[in-house]
């Protein structure tokens, strides 16, 4: 939202708004916001906070030069096709608007995403296929942004280790689904207790306490007035 430096009065599209938290945030600087996530369950949450917001595929937006900026915090990730995202942003966008968002960047949770392939590999599943996660370079996304047009002002990588509530497991419960999902019900359990176990040594300390290997790209780019 620093980054963003938002100004009361913009009209700023949340890309991948989630529960609004940040919807909210915005809306309270004075900005007039619009909310958007592919989870209807998701929106169903940030309208319950009173916001505007809807059920959109990120991948097909269909805005047309009516922002004056686009902000996007832990969601883009989820999107694979980054240039059909890309290209959707730069048409919600006025002239002179601007792109900001953080996702997950180049190494994110590589450890947690490493013993979860390696699971899948051992039970016939191919790992590649239900991966859900886009997790790219400075010089990836960055690029992308530049043969769009986009000026990019900022990209840069940020190691972010982060403590869990939980044992992995939970989290894995929360943003691994698409990995358990090919698999029968019965295995499923057996399936993170074997990632868990192969996850210890690396995430877990002396005394219990689990740590993700979090690793953020945040970005800031603009697109060129006239």
């Amino acid at each position: 939202v620093d980054l963003l430096a938002p100004k009361p009065g913009e009209r700023i599209l949340d890309l991948g708004c989630g529960d609004g938290a940040l919807t909210a945030k915005l809306a309270a600087m004075g900005c007039d916001v619009v909310g958007v996530d592919g989870s209807a369950e998701q929106i169903g949450a940030a309208r319950a906070l009173g916001l505007n917001a809807r059920v959109v595929d990120g991948q097909a937006l269909d805005f047309d030069g009516e922002f004056d900026a686009v902000f996007s915090n832990a969601a883009l990730h989820w999107m694979k096709d980054a240039d059909a995202v890309i290209d959707g942003v730069w048409r919600a966008l006025r002239s002179g608007g601007r792109f900001v968002g953080e996702l997950g960047g180049f190494g994110c949770v590589d450890r947690i995403r490493t013993a979860l392939h390696a699971a899948l590999v051992r039970r016939s599943v191919d790992p590649v296929r239900v991966d859900p996660w886009y997790f790219p370079t400075p010089e990836d996304y960055g690029g992308r942004l530049a043969a769009r047009g986009f000026v990019v002002r900022s990209c840069e990588l940020i190691p972010r280790p982060t403590p869990l509530p939980t044992d992995v497991t939970g989290w894995l419960e929360v943003f691994a689904v698409a990995f358990t999902s090919p698999l029968p019900p019965t295995d499923r359990a057996p399936f993170l207790a074997e990632v868990q176990d192969a996850l210890r040594p690396a995430l877990c300390d002396a005394d219990g306490r689990w740590t993700a290997d979090y690793v953020r790209l945040r970005f800031a780019a603009e697109r060129p007035c006239g």
